[in-house]
């Protein structure tokens, strides 16, 4: 299974993931301007992070995260979230014209969700998707 997601990541590194980690990086570089927003920053290259390398990976809510994040999130849409979805969307749609791309114009699809709502979410590996907790290991 590992060596089927690094063969899907490869791929998708050279038909998307890095024009599409360019533009969340432009966006963190952007939002580090002001001291205000570095939070949407660092949430953002959290995000190229898992754009550039997404398969075997995936999101969670992060516990304890409530008002604020959502708050951030309805800030993040309105100067960055929109134009980055609309980039997934638009890098879709050549895909989707190609057999071998339609699995990955639903994976960008799938990553237009992420893009609106950075905040108060966590990348984690796949297999840790159910039951996802930080408790200490038992002894």
């Amino acid at each position: 299974m590992k060596l089927f997601n690094l063969l899907l990541n490869v791929l998708w590194l050279i038909f998307c993931g890095i024009w599409m980690a360019i533009a969340y990086t432009v966006a963190a570089l952007v939002c580090f301007i002001l001291i205000i927003t570095i939070p949407f920053g660092i949430a953002s290259l959290r995000i190229a992070g898992y754009v550039l390398w997404p398969f075997g990976r995936t999101t969670v809510e992060r516990p304890g995260a409530g008002a604020p994040s959502f708050v951030g999130n309805v800030v993040w849409v309105v100067f960055a979230g929109w134009w980055l979805a609309l980039g997934h969307l638009l890098t879709s749609i050549p895909l989707f014209l190609s057999i071998i791309g339609i699995p990955f114009g639903w994976a960008n699809l799938k990553l237009i969700p992420i893009s609106l709502m950075p905040l108060g979410r966590e990348v984690v590996p796949t297999d840790e998707r159910f039951g996802y907790a930080r408790q200490p290991a038992p002894r």
